[in-house]
């Protein structure tokens, strides 16, 4: 890891770690290296405690800890940042992993076209379609889907800043932000005149899209400072969330379907520390050397083997730039609100 040479001890915050990617995200870490500090940082203390009191039965030396997040609630995430910067003189690895997908049910129809036809593997690879999204107002008048997934992950990066990253000339003290996008991120979902998707009917796969962009926007302004962005696509994976949208009936049948598809569909990787696969390796890699457009995508073959696949993005730096000044001015609107309250 980046910070190793270095005598402190290396940082890894992670937002959404008490379960699913987030959880099998630091239980890998902490396999890797026993000199690693997390920090899960979570929205429900009950559950952060219970995830830390886990990690360390598993790994009884392991440096654990929890500090309260909801990225769906600004002042939350200024909160958290606060508490973070008193604890950290720096970060060296910020995962942004927390998210929601708020879905109503499948759509049947969608779903039986698609099983007979040449879009089945394209279907289950990115669930376009598949499912009916439903979103809501949060407290702060954003749309919940994009405040969690993109607005609030934004808002902590900004807020850290003076614990990421360093001089040009300290390669060691490099901070790397990684986010957990999705293969449902698609262009035909996103607008960025409605960057909150409050007209469309797939807010998540916006939100996704928005942060692949936001990433590539990021490394145009930060990788001066020593901070690299990169998405990560962790696939297909079976969570307690995958399970809520169908009936349990549904995945027995489907299971064998599924685990066949892993010949033709990698993207299937079926279990979060799978899924986690891209996320571990991008903390290994020299980030100078990565490629800010590429995605880094969580593959599995059908032996179960996991592996990292590459995906060259179509982004521009100019929409990365276009997109941060749409954030900046809808988080200048918020304080502005705050401070006449």
């Amino acid at each position: 890891m980046n910070a190793m040479a270095n005598s402190r001890r290396t940082v890894a915050v992670i937002t959404g770690a008490n379960a699913g990617i987030g959880y099998a995200l630091a239980e890998r870490l902490l396999k890797k290296s026993s000199k690693i500090h997390l920090c899960l940082a979570c929205r429900n203390k009950a559950r952060a405690e219970e995830a830390a009191d886990k990690l360390k039965q598993k790994f009884p030396d392991a440096d654990v800890d929890i500090v309260l997040l909801d990225t769906s609630s600004v002042a939350s995430v200024h909160r958290a940042a606060a508490e973070l910067r008193n604890r950290y003189d720096h970060i060296d690895y910020l995962y942004l992993n927390a998210g929601m997908m708020k879905v109503t049910g499948v759509d049947w129809g969608y779903f039986w076209r698609g099983l007979f036809s040449s879009r089945v593997f394209y279907m289950f690879a990115t669930g376009e379609g598949l499912l009916v999204h439903e979103d809501e107002v949060t407290d702060d008048g954003l749309q919940g889907v994009f405040e969690t997934n993109l607005f609030g992950h934004y808002v902590l990066v900004k807020e850290l800043e003076d614990r990421l990253g360093s001089s040009a000339s300290d390669r060691y003290n490099r901070s790397q932000l990684i986010w957990t996008s999705s293969s449902n991120a698609t262009r035909k979902n996103f607008s960025m005149e409605d960057l909150q998707h409050e007209h469309g009917k797939d807010p998540y796969s916006s939100s996704k899209f928005a942060m692949d962009i936001l990433s590539v926007g990021l490394n145009d302004s930060m990788n001066k400072r020593n901070v690299y962005s990169h998405v990560v696509c962790p696939g297909l994976v079976m969570t307690n969330l995958t399970y809520g949208i169908l009936p349990a009936w549904f995945w027995t049948l489907i299971m064998p379907f599924i685990c066949l598809l892993r010949i033709f569909v990698p993207g299937m990787t079926y279990s979060a520390p799978n899924g986690a696969e891209a996320l571990v390796w991008l903390s290994t890699q020299d980030p100078v050397s990565l490629d800010p457009q590429v995605k880094y995508q969580s593959f599995c073959g059908v032996t179960g083997h996991s592996y990292v696949n590459q995906e060259k993005m179509s982004i521009g730096v100019d929409e990365g730039q276009e997109l941060i000044k749409k954030l900046d001015e809808i988080d200048e609107s918020l304080q502005k609100k705050c401070s006449k309250n």
